[in-house]
């Protein structure tokens, strides 16, 4: 089907944008910094393949579809050209922070927050190769292979001298073995103190919130020490009312997800999620992307039009995605009309933060961070696993579950043979897909879409449309 004229426009107008944003931003700098940057930083390189991502998740998608992607790498790009500045600008006031540990505090505290993982989920998307160079030196320096490849390939980062060096770090015990022995390596390496704030096994209980809460004041107390920041509590009230606002504009998305067909789907929801609520939280672009996105999703629901042109088959996914696989949404629209609705990491039930003082501030803001994509699910008793797992599928009339089999996921593999007992009782199809999620030497993407592809047609039984 041709393109429509406002389709072309939309892709032009923003791809413009993030160029000459990007560009903005380069002019700012010194060259000579630049090009010193550029040589002690090899990943810096990386960000020039954004234009090739932006053709594959907007060029290939139409209508109201095309301009949620768009406007969503179009809020990413804008803030990755920041940030990068922030690495080298006051790095005194530069903390590095785990993807489980949000920035609010920090936002509040007037510092800048730089997300450790954010190069482990972007060097396999934007530049695989060198994603690959990182994970064998981590290897080599003695890493054990078959841990998770995410924290492996931070350790990589840093044993390779490529972290810029932060006035602190901060991290926690979630969620993962490998997570946590990673930021030991990231201390030790750029020789900075580090806070490791302590998650409850049992972190939905009374007695867990009122003890994190003490972490989170540790944490405050901790980092006046270590940098320059002050706490405002004023500015942490207006982050938290900020991010109810951001859950509030994303539960009338989810509700009209439940519509077949979909008015939005892959990227335009879950990458939407972890950019806001991982990266952005409580800031006014984040709850502005929120609201565009939504209106897009409210334009094709009014329409009753999904987003998928041949919706056939509506996912969920229960994991990690594999990182390197940028085309495989797009791949299974085209192919199988495959909409994928959801994932493990952006659903949550979480209720809004109390900001009617600093300790209910604390103790809701703390609930939050115990409960972290993936966190969530791979801490306390195995009903935190399974219940959201199956009020999400009936919630989102899922019909059928794609299980991230990630290699270095311990604590999901060993939940495996449960899950398909369970899936088997409620009739749910089951596709636990085989990848390493950083890796492609593990599993490339022809074995990815081999999996997928025997799923669909021997199970699912859904006709190809290409």
């Amino acid at each position: 089907m041709p393109l429509q004229l406002s389709d072309t426009a939309v892709y032009w107008k923003n791809l413009a944008a993030i160029a000459g944003k990007a560009l903005g931003q380069a002019a700012r700098n010194n060259p000579a910094r630049l090009f010193s940057n550029a040589r002690q930083y090899p990943w810096l390189a990386s960000f020039g393949a954004a234009p090739r991502l932006y053709h594959l998740l907007v060029g290939s998608r139409s209508g109201a579809y095309r301009q949620a992607n768009a406007r969503l790498l179009r809020a990413i790009f804008f803030h990755g050209t920041e940030a990068v500045h922030t690495l080298f600008d006051q790095p005194e006031r530069l903390v590095l922070n785990e993807d489980l540990v949000p920035p609010e505090i920090l936002f509040a505290m007037g510092l800048n927050s730089w997300f450790t993982e954010y190069l482990g989920f972007l060097l396999p998307m934007l530049q695989p190769e060198l994603a690959e160079k990182y994970l064998d030196i981590a290897d080599n320096a003695g890493v054990p292979p078959d841990i998770c490849s995410l924290p492996r390939h931070i350790m990589g980062i840093a044993h390779a001298g490529n972290l810029p060096k932060p006035g602190a770090v901060i991290t926690s015990n979630s969620p993962c073995d490998g997570g946590m022995a990673s930021y030991t390596v990231i201390g030790r390496q750029l020789g900075v103190p580090v806070f490791y704030l302590d998650v409850p096994y049992n972190f939905y209980s009374e007695r867990a919130a009122d003890y994190f809460a003490g972490e989170l004041e540790s944490l405050i107390a901790w980092l006046e020490k270590h940098t320059p920041g002050r706490m405002d509590f004023d500015k942490l009230a207006r982050i938290c009312w900020l991010r109810n606002s951001m859950m509030e504009t994303e539960s009338a998305l989810w509700d009209m997800l439940r519509a077949r067909p979909a008015p939005l789907a892959a990227e335009a929801v879950y990458l939407t999620h972890l950019w806001s609520f991982i990266v952005r939280p409580g800031t006014q672009e984040a709850l502005s992307l929120l609201e565009d996105i939504t209106c897009l999703a409210k334009k094709n629901f009014d329409a009753q039009k999904g987003a998928v042109e041949k919706e056939q088959v509506r996912a969920f996914l229960w994991g990690v995605f594999p990182a390197f696989l940028t085309r495989m949404w797009v791949w299974a629209e085209k192919t199988y009309g495959l909409s994928f609705i959801m994932d493990s990491l952006s659903f949550s039930r979480l209720s809004p933060i109390d900001i009617s003082s600093e300790k209910s501030m604390l103790r809701d803001l703390g609930r939050h961070i115990m409960a972290g994509p993936m966190a969530r699910h791979s801490r306390g008793p195995m009903e935190n696993y399974f219940d959201d797992l199956f009020f999400a599928v009936e919630n989102f009339d899922i019909d059928m579950l794609m299980m991230s089999g990630h290699i270095g996921c311990k604590n999901a593999q060993a939940l495996n043979g449960i899950l398909r007992e369970k899936c088997r009782e409620r009739g749910l199809p089951l596709l636990v897909m085989e990848y390493d999620m950083s890796d492609p030497r593990i599993v490339n993407e022809k074995g990815v879409y081999a999996q997928v592809e025997h799923f669909m047609e021997n199970v699912m039984r859904v006709k190809r449309l290409v």
